[in-house]
C-alpha cells in the first residue's frame, strides 16, 4: 500500500493537470496491449499455418494448399492465397507477383493499425506535463506577489516544486510509450519481411524457377524461417 499511497499523493501533489496525463497514459497503453496481442497472435497462426502449407508446397500439392489457404485467415494464408489461386489459371510469374503484391498492400495497413496513435498518446503526455509545470508556475508567481515578504522564498520554492510534478510525470508516461512504439514498430516491420520472404521463395517454387524442394528447406532455414505475423 504505501507505493499506491505514494502515487496517489503525487498525483493530488500535482494539480490539475495530472488527471489528463494519467487519461492519456491509461488509453496509449491500452492501445500498446492490444497491438501487442494483435501482432503475437498474426505471428502465431502465420507459424502455425506455414507448417502445413510447406510440406504440400514441397510435393507441388498446389490445389491442396489453395484449399487451406482458402480456409484459413491468417496474414500469410491470404497473400498466398492471391498467389496460388492465379497459379491455378495462368503461369506467367508477374501476374502472380502483382497479385501478391496487392495482397500485401491490404496486409500492411492491418498490421501497423493504431500503433501510430502509441507515439501520438507519448507527445501529448510531454506537452500536457509542460503545460501543466508553466500553468503552475504563473499561480505560484501570482500567489507570492501578494503574500508577506518573510514567507515569499519558502511559498515559490513550494509552489514550484508541486508545478514540477507535472512536467516529471509527462515523461515518466510518455518514456514507456516511445520505448513501447518502437518495439511495436519493430515488431510489425518482422512480420512484413517475412511475408515478403516467404511471397519470394513461394512465387520461385509456383514459377518453377528453382526446384521446389530446395526452396521451400530454404525458407524454413532463414533467419525468419516462417512468416512470423
Amino acid at each position: 500500500m504505501g507505493l499506491i499511497e505514494t502515487f496517489v499523493e503525487f498525483i493530488q501533489d500535482g494539480g490539475k493537470f495530472m488527471y489528463p496525463i494519467l487519461f492519456v497514459g491509461a488509453i496509449g497503453g491500452g492501445i500498446a496491449i492490444e497491438r501487442y496481442i494483435k501482432l503475437s497472435r498474426v505471428r502465431l497462426a502465420n507459424r502455425k499455418i506455414w507448417e502445413r502449407l510447406h510440406p504440400l508446397l514441397a510435393e507441388g500439392d498446389f490445389e491442396a494448399a489453395r484449399e487451406i489457404t482458402g480456409e484459413d485467415k491468417s496474414t500469410v494464408s491470404q497473400l498466398l492465397e492471391l498467389g496460388l489461386a492465379r497459379q491455378g489459371a495462368v503461369r506467367r510469374r508477374e501476374d502472380i507477383e502483382i497479385a501478391m503484391e496487392e495482397g500485401m498492400m491490404e496486409i500492411i495497413p492491418q498490421l501497423e493499425k493504431r500503433t501510430g496513435y502509441v507515439a501520438l498518446f507519448a507527445n501529448i503526455a510531454t506537452l500536457l506535463g509542460l503545460l501543466g509545470t508553466i500553468m503552475g508556475l504563473i499561480e505560484a508567481f501570482n500567489a507570492v506577489a501578494n503574500a508577506n515578504p518573510a514567507e515569499k522564498a519558502d511559498l515559490l520554492s513550494a509552489s514550484i516544486s508541486v508545478a514540477m510534478n507535472t512536467t516529471a510525470f509527462g515523461l515518466m508516461v510518455a518514456i514507456p510509450l516511445l520505448v513501447t512504439h518502437a518495439y511495436l514498430n519493430s515488431r510489425t516491420g518482422e512480420i512484413v519481411d517475412s511475408l515478403e520472404m516467404a511471397s519470394v521463395k513461394v512465387l520461385n517454387v509456383i514459377s518453377g524457377t528453382a526446384p521446389r524442394q530446395h526452396q521451400v528447406r530454404s525458407v524454413m532455414s532463414e533467419p525468419i524461417p516462417a512468416p512470423a505475423g
